[in-house]
């Protein structure tokens, strides 16, 4: 299993389907997991009963996820800050796709509905990357480059270095 991780706006639900395409294997995300099981958008729940209930939920989602899926699998932002999660991910190929305040903010959008993003977004995002790299970093056993490049290329780096490991 290949796990992507990384902050909103670094591509994980795209590169883990052009990385799974490559592969011929399925891709999951963990946050739209969340969103089927809750039967709502995330924002929704951060809304209808905070943060520590998404949270919940997602650990549970990743937990179910890195137990019974074998292709490709994107994870929430934040999902990494559990310690739970954290040891789930020790023994998987986990890829921490970097991306700079400048490209997460033009990825992201300015008008967002993320709800950990609302108020100033740009500064919201800095924080979040300054809280949440040294995390990434971490748990990664592969670290990728998002900023000015297209996924396709990013797809392509992932599955050549993780492929020159096998």
């Amino acid at each position: 299993m290949i796990v992507l991780i990384g902050p909103m706006g670094s591509g994980k639900t795209t590169v883990g389907r052009l990385v799974a395409e490559r592969l011929g294997t399925a891709v999951r995300d963990t946050d739209h997991d969340v969103e089927a099981a809750a039967g709502r958008e995330i924002s929704e729940i951060f809304v209808d009963e905070g943060e520590a209930a998404f949270r919940a939920l997602e650990r549970a989602a990743v937990a179910e996820a890195l137990a019974t899926h074998d292709g490709v699998l994107a994870l929430g932002g934040g999902a990494v800050l559990d310690p739970e999660t954290r040891d789930l991910l020790v023994g998987h190929d986990v890829v921490f796709l970097r991306v700079g305040l400048s490209d997460a903010v033009k990825r992201v959008g300015l008008g967002t509905s993320r709800p950990l993003l609302l108020g100033n977004v740009r500064g919201r995002i800095k924080t979040l990357l300054d809280e949440r790299t040294p995390v990434y970093e971490s748990v990664a056993t592969l670290a990728v480059e998002t900023d000015g490049r297209e996924p396709q290329e990013i797809a392509d780096e992932i599955v050549a270095a993780l492929g020159a490991r096998a």
